[in-house]
């Protein structure tokens, strides 16, 4: 499929940021939103056989569109990433990261001259996602978050983190299987081809040792917040349209998660929440990628599950 780029340029201490869109012209806008350690080429923009998530949307009628958070993939690094960790706070947290999904709503905005998108989000990027929509409800169709990182109440002591972390594919390989259940057979796919693509969405990966890839640990410091009963968004301020999209084996984004948020979603007109078999916090990964696309494309429309 054909691809158009755009990088919006550095904006204050924003670093410059990169959107990608696999154009289905005239029809509806729908853009993705990532989790906090891997950037859209390595998600929605990856082919794990038979044509990435932006192709599906393409196919449903789409017009796809993605971006990488400032400090992945793409887009520019903060300043701080090149100084030691520990001289900075966790840096993209989900305030800041928020005004990033507005600048590429505002993008999309002006290329399509479509007044509303409809956004999807991963993991932890379901917290800045939802706090754009509920900033700018008129600008948003629905939100669809697949595997959401949510409040807890379980009061852990908040780890002091510092600005980033160092990433390498063995630690990724290790998180993206620890749900699957004993036993079963790996559901995993195509990581020989996603490793090494990873390290490359890294410039610098390969002069670690051993090589890794650098990512803002904003994310993790929201994750941990979340848990400790602090989400980074308020669900009762949400009056868009919610679909929650979720792995039956993801220990991350579980029944009681689920439930709890929902319940606090108050003012959605619309409130959706679809489990799917044999999936984890990482489904778009797996076997069942394809019914987690199904699952999602479902909720792009407001069906019902």
């Amino acid at each position: 499929m054909t691809q158009q780029t755009f990088r919006l340029p550095a904006a204050g201490s924003r670093p410059s940021l990169f959107v990608r869109r696999q154009p289905r012209i005239g029809a509806p806008p729908v853009l993705y939103v990532h989790g906090a350690t891997f950037p859209s080429a390595l998600s929605v923009g990856f082919d794990f056989g038979g044509g990435s998530w932006l192709d599906d949307w393409n196919a449903r009628g789409l017009d796809a569109w993605a971006f990488d958070f400032a400090g992945f993939g793409e887009s520019g690094r903060y300043p701080a990433m090149s100084a030691p960790a520990e001289h900075c706070t966790p840096l993209g947290r989900a305030p800041e990261a928020a005004g990033q999904i507005a600048a590429v709503l505002a993008l999309i905005r002006r290329e399509t001259g479509r007044p509303r998108a409809t956004l999807v989000a991963h993991s932890w990027g379901s917290m800045p996602a939802a706090r754009a929509a509920i900033a700018e409800p008129d600008r948003i169709d629905r939100l669809v978050l697949f595997a959401p990182i949510t409040w807890r109440a379980t009061k852990p002591v908040l780890p002091s983190l510092p600005a980033w972390s160092d990433v390498t594919v063995e630690a990724q390989h290790a998180r993206f299987i620890e749900d699957v259940p004993r036993g079963h057979a790996p559901v995993l796919v195509a990581f020989d081809r996603w490793a090494p693509a990873y390290l490359a969405s890294d410039p610098d990966s390969a002069s670690r040792t051993p090589p890794a890839v650098r990512i803002p640990n904003g994310p993790r410091a929201d994750n941990a917040d979340a848990w400790a009963g602090y989400l980074a968004w308020n669900p009762a301020e949400l009056t868009r349209p919610l679909a929650i999209v979720r792995g039956a084996w993801d220990s991350l984004c579980t029944d009681a998660d689920v439930a709890g948020l929902l319940a606090m979603a108050t003012s959605a007109p619309e409130r959706h929440d679809t489990r799917l078999d044999a999936g984890t916090h990482l489904m778009h990964l797996e076997i069942g990628r394809r019914v987690l696309y199904e699952a999602v494309g479902r909720a792009l429309k407001g069906e019902t599950p």
